[in-house]
């Protein structure tokens, strides 16, 4: 039963899933106007790129309340001190640091303002590099930027430039009161930022203890994993990945809606890999089967061409 758009209920985020004619209900995204999250400049060496920051991306995550499973109403979280044992208002709460076990220093907003710190609102660019120096580990969120003000030529010479020389701009960013690090690459016909982890935000590989252990392995079993690996080779399609999870949470939630029973679907056993060897020439097995199968529904796809009567 397809799942049909409609107006947002309170708790969740809002979601259309539709029937194509060829049955496929999968979620379409909304093409909607997006709002910038501010406006500001890209600091070029001495030029200024008049720039519009917009979110890139968005979270499709269904939004649940916690309700009082007597009365289905929402909850409520108070602030409570439990030292002097009220509730307190909004103006008696302050940030604190906690610099000693149970001891803590109070910042204030004018603390905070006097923290020197780059002009808001500008991505100040410090070096060009190559992208693949860049570790996907250090990027977090990402942005479009699009000209602002009159600010189309010096955009497009940037991105014009940075197209030439295939390099990637690193910057310093203040975005909501914090400065962070962030990348600025071309991307299509815009430019888009991404924030960046410092190095110190980013865990050392060396803190898992279950990576110290030594195995052997045998040249065929490697040659074998390399065979299943380019068995399953493609070129990477991101609309072929969807979330698998939310369309099953939203079949869920409306057949509650509905008053249907849920069934809960037995979960099937893993099996136990019992030969490395076997498990992988049974994984290139089913890695062929598949490619024919896509192959196979990719022409029954195609448009039947109807042959001429005489």
């Amino acid at each position: 039963m397809p799942i049909l758009a409609g107006p947002e209920r309170p708790g969740f985020s809002f979601y259309r899933i539709a029937t194509r004619p060829d049955g496929d209900t999968r979620e379409k995204p909304e093409v909607r106007a997006m709002r910038p999250l501010w406006k500001g400049a890209i600091s070029f060496g001495l030029v200024n790129v008049p720039v519009k920051l917009y979110p890139a991306t968005e979270s499709n995550d269904l939004k649940f309340n916690y309700l009082h499973t007597r009365c289905k109403t929402p909850i409520q979280y108070r602030k409570y001190c439990p030292y002097c044992q009220v509730e307190v208002p909004p103006e008696e709460i302050a940030r604190g640091y906690e610099y000693e076990k149970g001891k803590y220093v109070i910042l204030r907003e004018e603390d905070l303002e006097a923290i020197p710190a780059e002009k808001t609102r500008s991505i100040n660019i410090m070096d060009f590099v190559d992208l693949e120096e860049i570790d996907p580990i250090y990027f977090s969120r990402s942005y479009y930027l699009a000209p602002a003000d009159m600010g189309q030529k010096p955009y497009l010479l940037l991105k014009k430039a940075m197209e030439e020389t295939g390099k990637v701009a690193v910057a310093r960013v203040t975005i909501r009161s914090r400065e962070t690090l962030a990348t600025v690459r071309v991307y299509g016909p815009a430019l888009v930022m991404s924030t960046m982890f410092y190095p110190r935000e980013v865990r050392p590989v060396t803190g898992m203890p279950e990576l110290d252990f030594q195995v052997n392995l045998r040249e065929n079993e490697v040659k074998m994993a390399v065979t299943l690996i380019k068995s399953m080779a493609t070129s990477f399609q991101p609309e072929k990945y969807t979330d698998t999870y939310r369309q099953a949470l939203l079949q869920v939630i409306e057949a509650k809606i509905a008053g249907e029973e849920v069934e809960v679907p037995a979960r099937p056993e893993a099996g136990k890999v019992v030969d490395l060897m076997e498990a992988l020439k049974a994984s290139i097995e089913l890695a062929r089967q598949e490619k024919e199968k896509v192959a196979a529904d990719v022409e029954d796809r195609k448009p039947r061409r109807r042959r001429k009567t005489s």
